[in-house]
């Protein structure tokens, strides 16, 4: 088992076969074709110019070329060790050529922009070499405390509810503290709302000069108009340094800043001094670098916090055990190890700058001059670009989770041990960023006093990074929210006496009053708190607030995450989460890190309940943060009101089983702890907190929580006589992006049958509008009018079986006393067996008894909003990263109602209905971490699966296919399929054939209807045992295992594995036991075993 182990970590950080002592042959270098003159323009793109050379990497390899039309060879590389070598001063320098020989436009020979050996950047290198030493840098400190604290103030005043677009005002940050420190001017970004004009200049600069070093030249002399205002933006950013300028000389002060050392340095080999002109390049210079990349980095950091919860917590328990709660001074700074640690591990994953360019040196006495040990020829080749992201990445330097982010490993002492080109965000050698004690000295004293003040969270719990890219990269739409810490305050720098307290109001500006009324006022306070990445326990938080106004209760509604050290202690706390695969979702991690750091009576006074969400097929995790939380809670002195609910998705209904808490268990302990309403009268009562206002005019609301996507293609994969299993290909938003095996969530319209039948049954004619209104929380949107169509169709559902408190309110309701005897029984024994198995819901109550006369706003009160889907990616972003594809079964089947009409998918059905051209909602979502490719291509993998539990791994066998054809060497695949026929539901069986016969991957199948094809397999857990020694082989390999399918075909995968380990124990001479079998799987399905379970 130990030499398994160590074969296993071999195995996962390298990327390299054994190497050849002998002299070794040139290589061609490869790369994608291209087209005459314009070579592989048009292969870029244009929006994100790096993720083309990421792709490129996945698909290449380490090294790669492409023609760039004119500017002719481009050698690209991405790993570590060919890194090193082009590192080498003696035999590399820094080439100016693409974008930064495009900035020449507007800084000319600036520092960052100077070609090798210039006689300018030798001059002016020399001069500020002394500025940015450590005491001159010490110096600073104070004026970028100055800045800090205004963005501090600014949070603390806008308070926890503001969206803080975390670019923007990170970009004001960096901008005045450099104008500050390095020349004396206050640009005062925080006082207007619009970003200084300067930094309008800038971007427009930027992101034209990026764009024209992929334009033909001729391209760019036709653009007239572009062509002006780039023009313009020069002219503005040069006529402010000039103004500067010469303003300090105008009024010289003895500012011991940068713009004195340029006014005033002298070369010290020369005896020359800076020229204004020169004067002004540089100024520019570092007022586009110095801010723009430090901006990027504070953006990331904080993305990168907040995602990563016990890195988060981590970061913050320094910041208090260094600083404390007052004023952080420069002692403080290198004291701040794992803040330095984080800065480190965030330019490892997304440094700013993401590439930069070397070229042999010309009397170089290599002939010709070559790379990666002697393989690949550089003559001809201008520039090679090093492309940091990957490079940062390498699993053989950083190991099989090189994506993740792990500020533990920048540590200083396993820092030190890296190699040198493992890390390099700033440059190389001479030419590196000369800024760099600045930035960093900046970075850290932000982090450190931002994570002083306040607690933060994403605005969006689900939102995915995605990047922006000029000449440098930003998170795009990052936006977050920030509260004021427990105790803390934000004093004004110019105003002591302001101070900003914990609720985001001002001693000086109390904060507006801006919803409630008298009756809302009188009410009690609840604090209902819910974690939830699908939305089932976001519901049920909405659904248990709208109850709570008939006890009395003015429930506030928020993601558990805005908890973390604000627990109330003055009222009753509601907690409603689940778990996902033992890990909290999105928007809980936060607490829960908080939570398990905690070790006194932290939680003394508070009075909680707690109920959870899951899947009991998950077993060793099942329930495991909410049985977490509601344990640590009581642990640490909290007030347990109620026992913890527990609601098991494997059941089918969890909606009836937190009624049934609610009512019988949750309300009588609340309303005898705090009175309120009994339950029976808010139990059998229609639900009154909605009113609905039917009118004529139209109007709609889309969702925002996805974005528009285009139908491209679409296609039946079955025989007409086979349950359907369909084929969707779309066009991805434009901020979308994906890796093979992650998710597509979908956010559908219900199916046009419950539609139609839920306007029949209110007699509403087509085109009847709804105005909603509500006095308690709702998911619907209210106070404006709206498409009767619309609401049914988009915002509840209606095909959700009802739960026991709607059987009972329609009972209620009922004026036929044979109606209300008949509800009421099925409210009672007969439920599980007539209502929730047989799927009916309240729609069908209503369509069954139609006597019943219920209000149209208590009907939706009763109906959960509507949820997205997720659907596994069945394609490669190597083949194509605009687009993505899903494959699913259709699920139209007769009612169990006994109605005599059929059951309608909801997603399913709302798929099957597009065409071309349509447009949907969707999302990407990452799926869990294990359930990727492996980093390294050498590994090998076996996947397994059933029906459309093919689509992770059609994806990555795809992507496979992509990378065989550009010549790389891979890991065997194994895929074992269990389908009814090999010609009617084989799915994709032309695209898997082709690839299996490219080498891409090997396929076993397991034909329930027909075994004889599959040697005598009938289903795939038969298959997988024929073929155990395959499978064994492949496993002692070093192989990751994936299963996709139902819960049962994760248990007969998971038995075959054992009772295989037996066998092969056993015919060794060695006897095992089921235990000893069931902790070997366990062990190695923590590994290596990752699984995607599907009702």
């Amino acid at each position: 088992m130990e030499e398994l182990t160590r074969n296993l970590a071999a195995l996962e950080t390298s990327d390299t076969f054994p190497e050849d002592d002998s002299k070794p042959t040139l290589l061609p270098i490869p790369g994608p074709p291209g087209l005459p003159i314009i070579g592989n323009i048009r292969d870029f793109d244009p929006a994100f110019p790096l993720s083309t050379f990421l792709n490129f990497a996945e698909i290449y390899g380490p090294i790669f070329e492409m023609t760039l039309g004119t500017a002719g060879r481009r050698v690209f590389i991405s790993s570590v060790e060919l890194f090193e070598e082009v590192c080498d001063e003696s035999r590399f320098h820094k080439v100016v050529t693409g974008a930064l020989e495009t900035l020449r436009n507007g800084v000319g020979s600036g520092l960052f922009t100077a070609h090798h050996g210039e006689k300018d950047w030798l001059i002016a290198h020399r001069i500020l070499m002394p500025a940015f030493g450590p005491l001159k840098i010490r110096d600073m400190f104070d004026d970028m405390h100055d800045i800090a604290s205004q963005l501090v103030l600014k949070w603390a005043r806008y308070g926890p509810k503001h969206k803080i677009l975390a670019t923007d005002d990170f970009t004001r940050l960096t901008l005045d503290t450099l104008s500050l420190c390095a020349m004396g001017y206050r640009f005062n970004s925080f006082y207007t709302e619009e970003m200084h004009p300067f930094v309008d200049a800038m971007v427009g600069y930027l992101f034209e000069s990026g764009k024209r070093a992929f334009r033909p030249s001729i391209a760019n002399k036709l653009m007239r108009r572009t062509n002006a205002r780039y023009d313009q933006d020069i002219k503005y950013m040069r006529d402010l340094a000039r103004e500067l300028v010469q303003g300090r000389r105008n009024n010289p002060t003895d500012k011991n800043d940068l713009l004195n050392a340029m006014i005033n340095g002298r070369d010290p080999k020369t005896g020359e001094g800076l020229n204004d002109e020169l004067i002004c390049n540089n100024m520019i210079t570092f007022l586009i670098a110095g801010h723009e990349t430090t901006s990027g980095l504070l953006s990331f950091t904080f993305y990168n916090l907040i995602k990563n919860s016990a890195a988060y917590r981590a970061a913050q328990k320094e910041v208090d055990e260094v600083c404390g709660k007052g004023p952080i001074t420069i002692d403080h700074i290198p004291k701040l190890k794992y803040i330095n640690a984080v800065l480190r591990e965030t330019l490892r994953l997304n440094p700013t700058a993401t590439t930069f360019s070397l070229a042999p040196h010309s009397d170089l006495d290599e002939h010709p001059p070559t790379l990666g040990k002697g393989k690949y020829s550089l003559e001809g080749v201008p520039a090679v670009i090093c492309v940091l992201q990957k490079i940062h990445r390498d699993p053989k330097v950083y190991g099989a989770d090189a994506n993740e982010f792990k500020p533990e490993r920048m540590l200083d002492e396993a820092f030190e041990k890296l190699p040198k080109a493992a890390w390099k965000p700033f440059g190389n050698g001479m030419r590196a960023c000369i800024g760099r004690p600045f930035a960093w000295q900046e970075a850290v004293l932000v982090t450190t006093m931002l994570l002083q003040h306040f607690n933060f969270q994403f605005d969006d719990p689900g939102y995915e990074l995605h990047i922006k890219q000029t000449l440098t990269i930003k998170p795009k739409d990052f936006y977050m929210r920030a509260t004021l810490r427990e105790g803390m305050s934000a004093v004004a720098p110019s105003a002591a006496a302001d101070v900003i307290h914990s609720d985001g109001g001002s001693q000086k500006h109390p904060a507006k009053e801006t919803s409630g009324s008298d009756k809302k006022q009188q009410r009690k306070l609840m604090s209902i708190f819910y974690g939830s990445n699908t939305g089932t326990c976001e519901a049920l938080a909405q659904s248990l607030a709208t109850n709570a106004a008939g006890h009395g209760f003015d429930a506030d509604v928020r993601t558990l995450d805005s908890a973390t050290e604000k627990l109330p202690k003055d009222h009753p706390v509601v907690i409603i989460t689940a778990s996902y695969e033992g890990q909290p979702p999105d928007n809980a991690t936060h607490f829960v890190e908080w939570l398990k750091s905690l070790s006194g009576n932290e939680a003394s006074g508070t009075n909680y309940a707690v109920f959870g969400c899951g899947h009991r097929d998950w077993q060793t995790t099942f329930q495991r943060i909410p049985t977490l939380v509601n344990d640590t809670l009581h642990k640490l002195g909290g007030t347990r009101m109620v026992e913890r609910g527990v609601a098991d998705a494997a059941e089918g209904d969890m909606f009836t089983k937190f009624d049934t808490w609610e009512d019988e268990l949750f309300w009588p302990a609340i309303d005898s702890k705090y009175g309120g309403t009994s339950v029976a009268a808010a139990s059998t009562t229609l639900v009154s907190t909605l009113t609905a206002e039917i009118s004529s005019n139209r109007s709609s609301k889309l969702r925002v929580d996805v974005s528009d996507a285009r139908v491209i293609a679409t296609k039946t994969l079955t025989a007409p006589d086979q349950p359907e299993k369909r084929h969707l290909e779309i066009q991805l938003p434009s901020n979308a992006a994906y890796s093979s095996g992650d998710y597509l969530a979908v956010l559908p319209i219900n199916p046009k049958q419950a539609i139609h039948r839920a306007m029949k049954r209110f007699q509403l004619p087509w085109d009847a509008r709804i105005t909603l209104t509500s006095t308690a929380p709702t998911a619907l949107p209210t106070n404006y009018s709206m498409s009767a169509h619309d609401i049914f169709a988009a915002y509840v559902e209606l095909s959700q079986p009802a739960t026991k408190k709607n059987v009972l309110s329609l009972a209620a309701a009922a004026v036929d006393p044979e109606t209300k005897s008949q509800l009421e029984a099925l409210a009672g024994d007969q439920f599980q067996a007539e209502i929730t198995q047989k799927r009916i819901s309240p729609l069908d109550l209503l369509e069954r008894y139609p006597c019943l006369h219920i209000p149209l706003g208590s009907f939706l009160a009763m109906l959960p909003p509507m949820r997205v889907r997720q659907y596994s990616i069945s394609s490669s972003p190597l083949h194509n990263a605009d687009t993505c594809t899903v494959s699913y079964d259709r699920l139209e089947v007769a009612a169990l109602s006994g109605s005599g009409g059929n059951h309608y998918g909801v997603a399913s059905n709302f798929l099957s209905s597009l065409e071309p051209g349509d447009i949907l909602r969707v999302a990407v979502r990452a799926s869990a971490k294990p359930f990727h490719l492996p980093l390294n291509p050498a590994m090998p993998i076996v996947m397994i699966a059933i029906g459309t539990g093919i689509a992770p791994f059609r994806g990555f066998v795809q992507e496979r296919a992509v990378q065989i054809l550009a010549g790389r060497t891979l890991g065997n695949a194994l895929l074992f399929v269990g389908c009814r026929y090999h010609d009617k539901d084989r799915l994709y069986a032309e695209e898997f054939d082709k690839w299996q016969e490219q080498g891409a991957v090997q396929l076993r199948y397991a034909f329930s209807r027909e075994p004889e094809l599959s040697e005598g397999c009938k289903y795939v857990q038969d298959r997988l045992g024929k073929e155990k020694a395959e499978l064994f082989k492949a496993w002692e390999d070093g192989a990751r295992v994936f299963v996709c399918g139902n819960a049962r075909l994760g248990e007969e995968v998971a038995k075959v594995c054992k009772d295989g380990y037996r066998e092969r124990r056993k015919n060794q001479g060695e006897e095992t036991t089921e235990e000893a079998a069931e902790e070997w799987f366990g062990k190695l399905k923590e590994e290596r075993f990752a699984t995607d379970v599907f009702d």
